[in-house]
């Protein structure tokens, strides 16, 4: 099923649709449940900015696998041995902050696909394999199926290292579904202000080399109406808040209509 899930994904993101996604930080099921019942597209299992387990992040996505949900997992650095069992429990697909050097985007293409395209290592004993039972397909329809709708690769651009002229884009991106902006960390790397011209002219440049590689662009906003406002208008992969964000927010406007302080 999770190939499916990718396939569904990797397609809409190849005819131009914009699909909607949220972070999820938060270890309950009901998160990713809800978040398929709300109608976003996919959801992104957060091992960076929380206090997720790698039981949790396997528990998240091993219930929107079955919710209908493609989960990618946003991961801080490759971790091949990790990743390998995220993927075993039905990851769609990873999502690597701080890429800004080739050696990152290929340890991660590595990390996803099986020889002779990559190192990850093989494994019937799990559910992605249909746990090896007569049925399932074996080993052989097992790598045709994951060859065949490969984990989804997203990398968050989040310092303009592009600026210094020493790594071109097309080292850096080749093999991913889609670059992302970190609007939050680049404009801390920029100085800039968040929404600002310097910040919306360094977006403007990363979804330019997206466009010029075929890749598509994508980025966090807090809401869909402010995407625009953050140069993300064009963003076929659009991150929007998060559980906490969203749960936070709903629960200040409870209390300050009905709080009795």
């Amino acid at each position: 099923m999770t190939t499916a899930l990718r396939g569904r994904l990797r397609a809409a993101l190849a005819a131009g649709d914009r699909v909607r996604g949220t972070f999820v930080k938060l270890p309950a099921p009901d998160v990713v449940e809800l978040c398929a019942l709300a109608g976003f597209d996919f959801a992104v299992v957060d091992l960076e900015h929380s206090a997720l387990t790698e039981a949790d992040a396997i528990g998240l996505v091993r219930h929107a696998e079955r919710c209908g949900l493609p989960a990618l997992v946003r991961i801080p650095a490759v971790d091949g041995p990790l990743v390998c069992r995220l993927l075993e429990n039905g990851a769609a697909g990873f999502q690597l902050s701080m890429l800004s050097d080739p050696a990152q985007a290929w340890a991660l293409v590595q990390a996803t696909r099986f020889a002779p395209d990559g190192d990850r290592s093989v494994s019937l004993a799990n559910r992605a394999a249909g746990f090896g039972l007569p049925g399932s397909g074996g080993l052989a329809g097992f790598l045709a199926a994951e060859r065949a709708a490969p984990p989804l690769l997203v990398g968050q651009i989040e310092t303009p290292w592009w600026r210094d002229g020493g790594t071109s884009w097309d080292e850096v991106i080749a093999d991913l579904d889609v670059v992302f902006v970190g609007g939050t960390d680049l404009a801390v790397s920029l100085g800039a202000e968040p929404g600002g011209a310097a910040l919306r002219a360094a977006v403007a440049e990363i979804e330019e080399a997206a466009a010029r590689h075929g890749i598509a662009f994508g980025g966090w906003a807090p809401s869909p109406p402010a995407a625009a406002g953050a140069g993300l208008g064009a963003a076929r992969y659009l991150v929007t808040g998060s559980d906490l964000q969203i749960l936070a927010a709903g629960l200040g406007a409870a209390a300050g209509e009905g709080g009795n302080g």
